[in-house]
């Protein structure tokens, strides 16, 4: 089978297509023959070793579906035939994070899914609607069970709520999507006008060019009438977590997801506690989140945005174009027709 490898030294140019044994399931696991994957800022950032150094060579990449091409012994929640997603954290299945629950990672401390075949065992999969088409399918692992954890469970979004997405990629994205069906109100941020009108076509009821507004959060706020938005999906990290602070109300919920503006900067400690600020850290969520998020999405038939394909052998080329910051919403990966 072929396998991506970054080899040798984390870098986009020590990725290399290479051929793989099939693996074979042993008692408790499965192999699912990889149809699609797609790629996150988490992918990225680990092919150039900034997200861990783990051994090499590794398989990147954490999501993926595919279908169950062959069960091992005593396997009884799939069977042979089965579309399936594997879950970026594949023992993790219920409950809160926990350090066992969350050292096991696809395309991370474990290979990942820019492969044609996967060994993984029966709990680290989901069975995925039928409405969705693979490429569909295999944007959800990551990014929006991520956007689900922060809002729906962490935030306990209720409808009337406001929520402030920062960017157009796949996490604001999904959030965007789930907060809109879920009845409430969407303020989306980016620097681009264009994708701000996109953003807009898919539900946004505000929007904040953000280098043009450099206070957006006040502008966030103005939106409000003065009071703050409830819920703030915080992906930007260093540099955009201060104005995410300013935009929240008394009591709001920042959920502090990505890095993308890097990770150290001195924080205004003050602000936190004076608005009474609910600050959650979010790594993604367990087996039972990304259930509930499918029944949700199967209700609304919720679509992901997905903003261009590449093939396996191409997956430099589609870190290059996350890397980026050019896409709007998801980046797939065409593994098999």
């Amino acid at each position: 089978m072929r396998a991506m490898e970054i080899q040798g030294a984390f870098g986009l140019d020590n990725l290399a297509l290479v051929e793989r044994d099939v693996p074979k399931a042993g008692p408790g696991q499965i192999v699912v023959r990889l149809k699609a994957a797609c790629l996150n800022f988490r992918d990225f950032a680990t092919v150039l070793g900034l997200g861990g150094q783990y051994p090499l060579p590794l398989i990147p990449l954490s999501d993926s579906v595919g279908t169950v091409s062959d069960v091992g012994e005593g396997v009884t929640r799939v069977a042979a035939g089965d579309r399936v997603c594997p879950t970026f954290f594949p023992t993790w299945h219920a409950g809160g994070p926990t350090i066992e629950g969350l050292s096991k990672a696809l395309g991370g401390s474990l290979d990942g899914c820019a492969q044609d075949y996967l060994l993984i065992g029966e709990d680290g999969v989901v069975k995925v609607p039928e409405y969705m088409t693979d490429m569909e399918a295999a944007m959800l692992p990551c990014a929006a069970l991520t956007a689900w954890r922060a809002l729906m469970v962490e935030g306990n979004l209720k409808a009337g709520d406001t929520v402030l997405v920062q960017g157009t990629g796949g996490v604001s994205m999904f959030a965007l999507q789930f907060a809109k069906a879920a009845g409430a109100r969407v303020i989306a941020t980016s620097s681009s006008d264009e994708k701000l009108e996109r953003a807009k076509a898919l539900g946004a009821d505000d929007v904040i060019n953000y280098k043009s507004t450099p206070d957006w959060g006040i502008a966030a706020r103005g939106f409000t009438g003065g009071v703050g938005v409830d819920h703030v999906v915080e992906v930007g990290g260093a540099e955009t977590f201060t104005q995410s602070l300013t935009a929240i109300r008394v009591g709001g919920h920042v959920a502090v997801i990505g890095l993308l503006s890097g990770m150290m900067k001195d924080m205004n400690v003050a602000t936190m506690f004076s608005q009474n600020a609910r600050i959650h850290g979010i790594t993604v969520g367990n087996r039972t989140q990304f259930e509930d998020m499918l029944k949700a999405m199967a209700l609304h038939e919720i679509h992901p945005v997905i903003d261009t394909t590449f093939a396996l052998e191409d997956l430099k080329a589609g870190l290059e174009h996350m890397g980026s910051g050019a896409h709007f919403g998801k980046i797939g990966i065409e593994i098999a027709s």
